[in-house]
């Protein structure tokens, strides 16, 4: 192989590296390039935050819970429907959980907003805390999503619902192109629809609900608490 060949190789191999190292960013954002796809992130949710936010009853005094908040952009479109409530917000991200206090920080200084770091699978609240929770593109990487959910209902009061909200479902149009990024690279949670209601039913949620945008490939289940419970 001559020296221009492999000049040519190790930059494709120093392209694909850093492409791979981006993207595995998603898991957990940090240093620059994860204050980079955070605010990308802030960005680019928008379609769906409102999509998925339509599927949900919120009242204006609602006590909520944003996990994987990322960069805040959701508890800033929370709090805007809950004025008269106060939204938390919890990521195991230092980068996200900066990011999101910078973005929400008059929400802060009111005391309408609250941004801790912390695990889904340890949330740092008692029991029967919160109205509404809701996670934004981020469950396919939570630790061990069985127990997770049922921590976040947990947390959640009875009849209060919880929301799953993603851009990608196992059995989507061009399936084919996400799975192996999902299941490879990220080594993410890639569920289908039924596997989405299935989660949530076992971990003792009630009238759960899994809406499908086909077109757009987006997934939105939500559950309640059972009263009582």
């Amino acid at each position: 192989m001559n020296p221009a060949t492999l000049k040519s190789v190790a930059v494709d191999l120093l392209a694909a590296g850093a492409a791979i190292a981006y993207i595995r960013q998603c898991r957990k954002p940090a240093w620059l390039p994860g204050r980079f796809l955070v605010a990308r992130m802030n960005w680019s949710h928008g379609g769906l935050t409102t999509w998925g936010l339509g599927h949900l009853s919120i009242r204006q005094d609602a006590t909520i819970l944003d996990v994987g908040c990322g960069g805040g952009r959701t508890i800033e479109r929370l709090s805007g429907l809950a004025p008269n409530g106060k939204v938390f917000g919890v990521d195991y991200s230092a980068a996200s959980v900066s990011a999101s206090r910078r973005h929400n920080a008059s929400l802060i200084a009111a005391g309408r907003v609250d941004v801790q770091e912390a695990s889904v699978s340890s949330l740092p609240f008692p029991p029967s805390t919160f109205d509404v929770i809701t996670a934004v593109e981020t469950h396919y990487y939570w630790p061990n999503l069985a127990h997770d959910v049922k921590e976040v209902l947990r947390v959640l009061k009875p009849g209060g619902a919880f929301m799953l909200l993603a851009e990608t479902y196992k059995g989507r149009s061009f399936d084919w192109l996400y799975r192996p990024v999902m299941t490879g690279l990220l080594s993410a949670s890639y569920l289908s629809v039924e596997e989405h209601r299935s989660l949530l039913v076992g971990a003792g949620y009630v009238g759960v609900e899994v809406s499908i945008d086909e077109r757009r490939g987006w997934i939105c289940a939500v559950g309640n608490k059972p009263d009582g419970a």
